[in-house]
């Protein structure tokens, strides 16, 4: 590694860390923190990237191999307009919520015997936890 004062190198450094020094009280740049949910939220917006082969998150998007899932919190399974549900999700009794997404996100089959999410599962807890959370985002 090289390092030169004020900027007498040829090559320009390479940034491996970047710290942010604010004065004591002043807000933070990128807004008042939220206890990391938004950390959360960002994570499960790059997580989600994997899912967008088959589910929309569209306000007014269709839906392909998949359910659109824009304010999928709250809505009942199987329930999502112009989707054409396995029989398994359509007559379960569940209302999404962060504890119903949890089970069967990571473990379609498992969670709901019948249902046709064969792809998808994720057992990662976190990652888990930060698509959850997208989700939750969606629709608000």
């Amino acid at each position: 590694m090289m390092t030169a004062a004020c900027g007498t190198s040829a090559e320009p450094p390479k940034v491996a860390e970047q710290i942010i020094v604010r004065e004591r009280g002043a807000p933070d740049a990128a807004g008042p923190s939220t206890g990391g949910s938004q950390d959360l939220v960002s994570l499960g917006e790059d997580v989600f990237q994997t899912c967008k082969g088959c589910h929309s998150l569209d306000a007014d998007g269709r839906s392909s191999a998949g359910p659109n899932l824009y304010g999928v919190m709250g809505r009942k399974a199987g329930s999502h307009e112009g989707y054409s549900y396995s029989d398994a999700l359509a007559a379960s009794d569940i209302t999404w919520d962060e504890a119903s997404l949890d089970g069967f996100i990571a473990d379609p089959q498992g969670y709901i015997p019948g249902s046709e999410m064969v792809v998808g599962a994720l057992r990662d807890d976190e990652r888990r936890k930060a698509v959850i959370a997208y989700l939750a985002a969606q629709g608000e």
